[in-house]
């Protein structure tokens, strides 16, 4: 039955990708045909409005369309600088486009900008209090999105969009009661918007629902209209394919992406780590490079570092590492809370002492799923078995709040128990993350088969799982 799931999850997959592809070419023949409202021609949105369009109603715009409508509202504000709608839609602009871009020089000039909306606008301004929330989450500061999320969403309860973005505020402070009110609003207030779905998506996978979250993606992406939007959303299904083993199914995703929009830099770190998993070295090489150079993100370049050192090229993943560094320093000095990345990199290719420092810091103040997991992993690598186990545990055990069915979270378990020498349970989640997805990390992959070949087969005297 597995196996027959399976097979129509890959056909459904593979029809979405044509879907989609038809969909593309279908929007420019449609807008060939004539307007039957008279001799004159409707005229067509512009990149501003385009992009305006999207930065207020929750859905990823084009990069060149944002360029436009921020040039556009910097001219508009230099004359009426008492406009605060524009000064929202200024700062939402900017939250996205430092979001597409990695450059966190665009939050202090969000900030600026929702503040100046909120000083000259109207009383109630939920789009500045919601661009605020975005931001906060941009900046991974849960507790700050959560209070300017509650806040928008109290100005305005029925604005569909201040609650999908407390679903990231959630999220990130493990609240998962609070995202599961905050997804049940947005499917009240949107039920069929291709966005909503994408949204249930991420919370589906979160959940471990892993063919629900299919389901939604693969309609959103059918669904959605823009480029930008659907290119965003076949990236998601890229991620959800990969965190399968579904390396050509999430493949083709990301490489759907990219045609539908070449700015999707995402998609194209999705495809590097694809095409890693599947041995294609060279190119995986020269995509996750093409995107850094467009996207010079911090966790990009951990990846191709880590690659870089799975191919005993240490060198060449320093300066990956060095990158990251210079990263998380930029980042952190525009408001940024990057203790969970840098615990995660310390532990691995640093100090986890200081991982470990990092992530308890990190784990007081927003305790998320991915946190707990991190500071197992962290508090393993100094010695801390027993501590270490617990939030291993938190992380993989769907009944403490750790649904996601990650193969990392369960390796870093499996490892922990070794250690602890419980063979059982040991060899039992070493063999689920390899399950989950055999090709979850060039470097921890590898390890997972080792670490089994060592335990070898169970024990009578192994305790039980």
């Amino acid at each position: 039955m597995e196996i027959e799931r399976g097979r129509r999850s890959r056909r459904r997959n593979r029809v979405l990708i044509a879907s989609v592809a038809g969909a593309a070419v279908l929007g420019g023949v449609l807008v060939l045909l004539p307007w039957d409202g008279g001799d004159a021609s409707p005229p067509a949105p512009g990149p501003a409005a385009l992009a305006r369009g999207a930065v207020t109603t929750g859905v990823p715009a084009a990069l060149p369309d944002l360029a436009v409508l921020i040039g556009e509202r910097e001219r508009h504000l230099r004359a009426q600088p008492l406009d605060g709608p524009s000064w929202a839609v200024l700062g939402a602009a900017y939250v996205e486009q430092g979001r597409r871009t990695a450059d966190v020089a665009m939050w202090a000039k969000a900030e600026k900008a929702l503040h100046t909306s909120l000083k000259v606008g109207a009383e109630r301004n939920p789009q500045a209090l919601e661009g605020l929330a975005a931001l906060a989450v941009a900046r991974r500061d849960f507790p700050a999105a959560k209070k300017w999320g509650e806040s928008a969403v109290k100005a305005a309860p029925k604005r569909w969009t201040a609650h999908a973005v407390l679903i990231d505020a959630y999220t990130g402070l493990g609240d998962d009661k609070g995202v599961g009110r905050a997804l049940e609003k947005i499917m009240e207030l949107r039920p069929d918007a291709p966005a909503t779905g994408a949204r249930a998506a991420a919370v589906y996978r979160d959940r471990g629902w892993r063919e629900d979250a299919q389901a939604r993606i693969s309609d959103a992406a059918a669904a959605a209209e823009a480029p930008a939007e659907r290119a965003a959303y076949l990236e998601q299904a890229g991620r959800l394919a990969f965190e399968r083993g579904e390396r050509e199914e999430a493949l083709r995703f990301f490489q759907e992406s990219l045609r539908t929009d070449p700015d999707q830099r995402a998609a194209q770190a999705g495809q590097a780590r694809t095409l890693a998993a599947l041995g294609r070295t060279t190119d995986a090489l020269s995509a996750y490079q093409a995107a850094l150079a467009k996207r010079p993100d911090a966790e990009y370049a951990l990846e191709l570092g880590e690659l870089y050192e799975s191919l005993g090229l240490g060198q060449a993943a320093r300066v990956q590492y060095d990158l990251l560094r210079e990263r998380v320093r930029d980042a952190e000095a525009a408001g940024a809370d990057e203790r969970l990345l840098l615990g995660r990199f310390e532990a691995d290719h640093g100090d986890p002492a200081r991982a470990v420092r990092l992530l308890r810091e990190e784990w007081g103040r927003q305790p998320g799923i991915a946190v707990a997991d991190a500071l197992g992993w962290a508090l393993h690598r100094t010695g801390e078995h027993e501590e270490a186990l617990e939030f291993a545990t938190i992380a993989t055990d769907g009944d403490k709040g750790g649904g996601v069915r990650s193969a990392l979270y369960v390796f870093h378990r499996g490892v922990i128990e070794r250690e602890l020498e419980r063979y059982g349970p040991a060899r039992r989640h070493l063999r689920e993350a390899l399950m989950i997805n055999p090709y979850f990390s060039p470097l921890r992959a590898p390890e997972a088969r080792r670490a089994l070949d060592e335990l070898g087969e169970p024990s009578v005297e192994d305790p039980p799982a």
